[in-house]
């Protein structure tokens, strides 16, 4: 299902028109057993890869995310059932206050809400407060702490710039009072901007700017990826990287009580609010996430009944089997009788991201502006087969990435056309006119006649072969070498953020459903960070900071027009496809409902 995302503005919020979609009642402690969460009952799922850890400011990768998501609370967030897609209060008692022009957030926390019990707090109950929320923004600008979400928070908030310039390369004094990330009182948070910025409400909806407590930090200083506490439904009981993660639910968690409103278009939104309407979530005690990297035995699994969701949808492989394909039409699919006969429930999912290869613009051989290294990248491109790995890989379960900001967010462009469209033969040409010679080995060599050699990072499961077999056809068409650093996905995101990879491949999956959230890729003082090509032209940059104070409209998307040729013209960034998944539940699964954004584990019940 395609979704259209409405962008939030500030003057909308002033208007107060409140969502309300999680009730809470202090009468709900008593309430019937049958409501609580089940412990005997384990929520079983599958990630591709390993998570990185579980400290809100230390990671930026979905794995991670979604966990941190069920164990802690942001301000914000998301409505589960409404679409588009609506930002509502989660630990906060209304929607902001916003004043000042629309550059002074003012939050209410509800009083009552507590973190995990936690040998950090010395036996005593430790409730959230609006320090909390300053203790954490704060950690995101904390150059010891290095973290990738940094670019949302760098010169956003009155004062931070010189917090962060006093402190240097050391540590931050979270002591010092800032104007900008403020605790009025004890439950009143303030949060002053330097400039409007039409997406802070989903901003704060992101994992990075959840609640963490400091003590906790302070007592696992060593390794607070491993020790989360927060206050939301789950907690983590076992992390084996990447092997296993194992989540138990939180017995001090608020009650929350499942009142959203169904989309009445959408028979599954139908069915999960007339199901779980007055429950008390989580419903499911356990959380059970395994780390399959090949495709296959993800699907054997499910089978045996010992995956309920796959949430990364029908393997490829097992795609030609599981589903029914309209061969004039590759994305008009519906699941295969022999599956829905034993009640494997299917809902489409159009995802809202850009996957992608990039070249380090760093690296002395792919990198660099000036017209052979634009050429020698724009050749790569132009040799990338990417309508048939669509067909062949993804099993036509895709769509070709024509803009950098994906269809169903803020900012698309449909009339957009990627200009590196696949040509061996003039890429071949435009090698040649530039002075990549081709040796007596058979390899061309750079400019100045120095050897030249490519390498790609690369994962270790049947899939990313076959990726790697059409990026070896591609670059032997160019007559060029290449060769492939394989490793786990963690150390090659490591080695990636240190300037080490000359190629890699990701995707990119909105954090808030805004254009914002994809262009920060391409801005040059994110390298390092979420702008994983280190691109850095002036040019694009000026745009960026632009655009950033415009709301959603022509003049933004102008300048976004702009940017997307840039992008295009020093081709920093291989554009491949967006996938449209096939998630599955088993029969006995309840209250299940994609979300753009949301992971929606802790409003699952099972029936078994």
């Amino acid at each position: 299902m395609i979704i259209t995302l409405p962008l939030i503005h500030w003057e909308q919020l002033m208007k107060r028109t409140l969502y309300k979609a999680i009730l809470f009642s202090t009468a709900l402690a008593s309430s019937s057993l049958l409501y609580a969460a089940d412990m005997s009952k384990t929520l079983r799922v599958e990630f591709d890869a390993g998570a990185t850890g579980f400290d809100p400011a230390k990671v930026s990768d979905g794995y991670s995310n979604d966990v941190n998501e069920n164990i802690y609370d942001t301000l914000l967030t998301y409505d589960y059932l409404a679409r588009p897609i609506k930002i509502i209060p989660n630990v906060v008692e209304d929607m902001p206050k916003i004043s000042n022009d629309g550059k002074t957030y003012t939050f209410k926390i509800k009083p009552g809400i507590y973190f995990a019990d936690d040998p950090a707090f010395k036996g005593k109950k430790r409730e959230l407060v609006a320090a909390d929320f300053v203790y954490s923004i704060k950690r995101l600008l904390d150059k010891t702490i290095n973290s990738p979400q940094s670019y949302l928070v760098d010169g956003k908030f009155v004062g931070v710039d010189e917090l962060v310039k006093q402190a240097g390369q050391g540590p931050l004094n979270y002591d010092t009072e800032v104007e900008g990330i403020k605790a009025l009182d004890k439950y009143t948070l303030q949060l002053n901007l330097t400039d409007v910025n039409y997406n802070f409400a989903t901003i704060l909806a992101m994992p990075a700017f959840s609640a963490v407590a400091r003590e906790v930090v302070e007592t696992y200083a060593e390794n607070t990826n491993a020790h989360p506490v927060g206050t939301g439904p789950y907690m983590l009981k076992e992390w084996k990287p990447g092997s296993k993660i194992t989540l138990t639910a939180n017995p001090g968690f608020r009650k929350e009580v499942f009142n959203f409103k169904a989309d009445k278009s959408d028979p599954v939104s139908v069915a999960v609010a007339k199901e779980m309407k007055g429950k008390v979530i989580p419903q499911t005690g356990n959380i059970e996430i395994s780390v399959i990297e090949e495709e296959q035995p993800k699907w054997l699994a499910f089978l045996n009944q010992q995956l309920d969701i796959l949430l990364r949808g029908i393997p490829q492989p097992a795609l030609k089997e599981a589903l029914i394909i309209n061969p004039e039409n590759p994305l008009d699919v519906k699941l295969a009788p022999k599956y829905a006969d034993m009640g494997i429930q299917m809902q489409r999912k159009k995802m809202l991201e850009i996957t992608f290869y990039f070249f380090n613009m760093k690296d002395p051989v792919v990198g660099g502006y000036s017209a052979d290294k634009i050429a020698l990248r724009r050749a790569i491109a132009m040799a990338f087969p990417r309508q048939e790995t669509i067909a062949r890989i993804r099993r036509g379960q895709a769509v070709p990435v024509e803009y950098a900001i994906p269809e169903g967010v803020a900012g698309h462009n449909p009339k957009a056309r990627d200009g590196a469209k696949f040509d061996p033969a003039k890429a071949n040409a435009l090698l040649d006119a530039v002075g990549y010679k081709i040796g007596a080995d058979g390899y061309r060599t750079l400019p100045d006649g120095s050897p030249l050699s490519v390498e790609m990072g690369t994962g270790t499961a049947a899939i990313d072969r076959e990726w790697n077999e059409y990026w070896q056809q591609a670059f032997d068409s160019l007559h060029l070498k290449l060769t492939f650093k394989t490793g786990k996905w963690s150390e090659l995101s490591k080695a990636n953020r240190e300037g080490k990879l000359q190629m890699w491949s990701l995707a990119w999956a909105a954090d808030y459903p805004d254009g914002e959230n994809f262009m920060q890729m391409f801005y040059g003082p994110n390298g390092g960070d979420s702008n994983f090509a280190f691109f850095d032209l002036p040019a694009f940059n000026q745009y960026y900071e632009e655009a950033l104070k415009l709301p959603n409209g022509n003049k933004r998307q102008s300048l976004y027009d702009k940017m997307d040729k840039l992008i295009a013209q020093y081709q920093p960034y291989i554009f491949s496809d967006t996938r449209v998944r096939s998630i599955v539940t088993q029969s006995y699964v309840h209250g299940f409902k994609t979300h753009p954004i949301l992971s929606g584990w802790r409003y699952v019940e099972l029936d078994k």
